[in-house]
């Protein structure tokens, strides 16, 4: 892939590669996690560590596009993982294009400084359509009978055999769902060292998703999470070898910490029982109409962004929420712009959640009525953000049975529906989206070289720190 036209020739161009840079997204690492990770606390030890001061929503998409465009949300427009598209009337997460990322990219400024700065992008978000040199992302393949099957999306297209050859499928069932585990992270870890090994990149950007998972199962503080931060740094250190053996400076850092929650917020529910909340009914299923709804919410972990159609709504919706229990903060436009979450994309009003307490998506009153998806790992048809996808139902005796005969079904090329999803959300122990407490349970930054930073950086400040250790400004 060529880098942007900067007006330089060939002849201009510096010759001395730029110090080769790699970037670990460790999700959800704090400095208690960092106890029980013996080679990042060596990498730290070494080099340098310091609390990283993320933003608000302190959720993937938000705090990644942060770190590479230098920007707030009200800039970069990323305001949770996904938002409501007023221009389609539809709720979408987890979208994949770059598009959405609006300002200035990380490898720009890079190429700008040196034309020929390469990239890779193993599975860091809004991957599809980057000017990066290589793009892994997970992307499964949704054939037309309505089967899901595993796999990912790769740039160039030939690095995705290259990769599935040498490593197999991608495990998207271990990436998220009842099953997610370390499968997953191993298998960004082996991409990761591969195309490190085989191109080389001035820039190697990885996504390590483990600690997410038994964190939001369990708690930041039970033990199998404590085993989860042991079994990925055992994970991680061949790869930390293969730098160090490169010369390669290492980055570690985190988008956010994980905290012990115990309260699910219905927060849709109640602006359905205050008459703002519409949906529709087909086969006896309820689903969401944000079109004729009054007032909604997109719950997203701790945050949950509340879209009003009409201003004159705004205090009937205020009104709903106001005594709500488990919110913290109610931001309008004024709260919006100290948190520099103004952006159009944002809601009319934005609900923080205590700090024990997080939000579902859930819209309806009655089980019985809830949309056949509720039950679904089905990341991308549910109006918000779902951890019990994290569970298999605890209350149904037959759920793994049930499982077993959906994967039957599949391996015999037939559809199948993994209905294991419970809706019961009390057995989520941990969240994140708000700002941390302290800084013991908040994200922090690690480098292999000593002395990089003095203090505590901000997110907005990882991509020029980036730059400067590149030997790029």
């Amino acid at each position: 892939m060529n880098a942007p036209d900067t007006g330089t020739t060939e002849a201009d161009a510096p010759t001395e590669r730029p110090t080769p840079l790699l970037v670990l997204d460790v999700v959800g690492l704090t400095p208690r996690l960092l106890a029980h990770m013996p080679n990042l606390r060596a990498l730290a030890r070494e080099g340098t560590q310091a609390p990283l001061s993320t933003v608000l929503p302190a959720v993937t998409c938000a705090a990644q596009s942060t770190f590479l465009t230098g920007a707030m949300p009200a800039e970069h427009g990323i305001v949770a993982n996904g938002w409501y598209f007023r221009e389609l009337g539809d709720v979408l997460l987890w979208r994949q294009h770059n598009g959405l990322v609006e300002g200035d990219r990380l490898w720009d400024a890079a190429r700008r400084a040196h034309p020929g700065y390469t990239v890779a992008n193993i599975c860091w978000w809004y991957a599809m359509g980057a000017d990066t040199d290589w793009t892994v992302t997970p992307r499964p393949v949704y054939y037309a009978d309505g089967r899901k099957e595993p796999d990912c999306y790769t740039r160039p297209p030939a690095l995705h055999d290259e990769l599935t050859g040498k490593l197999g499928t991608f495990p998207l069932f271990h990436f998220w769902g009842p099953g997610a585990d370390l499968v997953s992270s191993q298998w960004i870890i082996d991409a990761t060292r591969h195309i490190v090994a085989t191109r080389t990149p001035d820039l190697a950007l990885c996504y390590l998703p483990h600690l997410d998972y038994d964190l939001q199962r369990h708690g930041p503080d039970d033990p199998r999470s404590h085993r989860a931060a042991a079994d990925l740094d055992r994970a991680v250190a061949p790869l930390l070898a293969d730098a160090r053996a490169e010369g390669r400076t290492v980055v570690a850092l985190s988008e956010y910490g994980i905290t012990r929650v115990e309260r699910p917020v219905n927060i849709n529910r109640a602006l359905r029982r205050a008459g703002l909340l519409e949906v529709h009914t087909q086969d006896g299923m309820e689903y969401l109409d944000p079109m004729a709804s009054r007032a909604f919410a997109v719950a997203d972990h701790q945050l949950a962004h509340v879209y009003v159609r009409r201003p004159e709504d705004l205090e009937a919706t205020r009104a709903a929420l106001a005594d709500l229990p488990g919110i913290d903060l109610l931001l309008d436009d004024a709260g919006k712009k100290a948190n520099h979450l103004d952006h159009p994309r944002s809601g009319e009003l934005v609900a923080v959640a205590e700090q024990d307490a997080w939000f579902t998506y859930y819209y309806w009153l009655d089980d019985a009525r809830a949309p056949d998806f509720a039950q679904l790992v089905e990341i991308h048809r549910k109006p918000g953000y779902d951890p019990v996808e994290l569970f298999m139902d605890p209350q149904d005796p037959y759920v793994r049975v049930r499982a077993a005969t959906a994967v039957a079904r599949k391996k015999l090329g037939l559809r199948y529906r993994m209905a294991v999803v419970p809706l019961d959300p009390s057995p989520v122990r941990g969240s994140h989206g708000r700002l941390p407490a302290s800084d013991d349970e908040g994200p922090l930054i690690l480098c292999s070289t000593p002395r990089a930073f003095t203090g505590r950086v901000r997110a907005t400040e990882v991509k020029s720190l980036l730059l400067q250790l590149a030997g790029l400004r």
